[in-house]
């Protein structure tokens, strides 16, 4: 991946700090895929005693995995501390979803920890991704399962289009290919990996309300080498116009959005290993 492309972790955290109070209501795309994850898990006999729901956002499916699985522990986790805010605020009084604030990459937690990890969107922002995988794979238990979704490359492909008109700075996330991912997921020394996609398209009446959710959900670029200020009246014109080739006869700008899902499991009779590792933790919330 170019380091034009890769991602400023501290611009994706502000970005996801600022959109906490207004996410939910703009999350439509998100709820769906959680929910598919959601069912997905039907299918595979697990009764974790805990769970991680790893990119938890506001914690709407940590409150969901709580209805889910009556007897687990659910740990909401998210690098945005306004998220974490909200999710600890999910779920009953007598049950609640712990909230933890810290790095996918470096996670406060005893190897071997989890049942079940879950994670809805989140992987679009990890790089490498193989320090990722490696942290989960620590995390779960012999014979745990990890259930995930992500972005792949065709996601938002016509914003990308459009863009190219416009300028040569990257204004659409690069997202890796389904078949790099089971790579590293077998790098990371998971069992019986699984990846498989769909295709989605969200349809708009205009590019500002597409740009207004985008925002909205926290999803701006953060890409290295994106442009630094304002979007002008001039390229913002330009933008909507190299836009315009995509319009359906129905008179709807489509976003594409590339729905890559994976599920796999921890390997049996490994011990836990955390020689190395070093912890990060910002703030938690029970």
């Amino acid at each position: 991946m170019a380091d034009e492309f890769a991602i400023d972790s501290r611009q994706a955290r502000r970005s996801f700090q600022a959109a906490a109070q207004q996410y939910d209501a703009a999350a439509v795309l998100q709820r769906e895929v959680g929910q598919r994850i959601l069912t997905r898990l039907d299918y595979i006999r697990v009764e974790p005693d805990r769970v991680l729901d790893l990119g938890a956002g506001t914690g709407y499916f940590a409150e969901k995995l709580l209805q889910r699985y009556s007897r687990a522990g659910v740990i909401a986790v998210d690098f945005a501390h306004a998220m974490t805010r909200a999710a600890a605020k999910r779920g009953r009084w007598r049950r609640r979803p712990s909230s933890v604030c810290a790095t996918a990459s470096a996670l406060p937690f005893s190897a071997q920890t989890f049942d079940l990890i879950f994670s809805n969107l989140m992987l679009q922002w990890c790089q490498p991704l193989s320090v990722y995988f490696a942290e989960m794979r620590r995390l779960l238990k012999p014979g745990g399962v990890l259930m995930f979704s992500t972005f792949g490359p065709d996601t938002l492909k016509e914003l990308r289009g459009a863009w190219a008109v416009v300028d040569e700075y990257p204004h659409v996330h690069e997202f890796s290919d389904m078949h790099d991912i089971g790579d590293a997921m077998l790098a990371a020394g998971f069992a019986d990996p699984v990846v498989d996609m769909e295709l989605l398209t969200v349809t708009y009446a205009d590019v500002l309300t597409l740009l207004r959710d985008l925002k909205s959900i926290g999803a701006r670029n953060a890409a290295q080498g994106r442009a630094r200020g304002l979007l002008g009246r001039q390229r913002y014109a330009q933008l909507c116009a190299a836009y315009e080739q995509f319009r359906s006869a129905e008179g709807r700008l489509p976003a594409s959005w590339e729905i890559i899902y994976g599920h796999a499991w921890g390997p049996q009779n490994l011990p836990p290993n955390d020689t190395g590792h070093k912890v990060f933790p910002i703030h938690v919330t029970s």
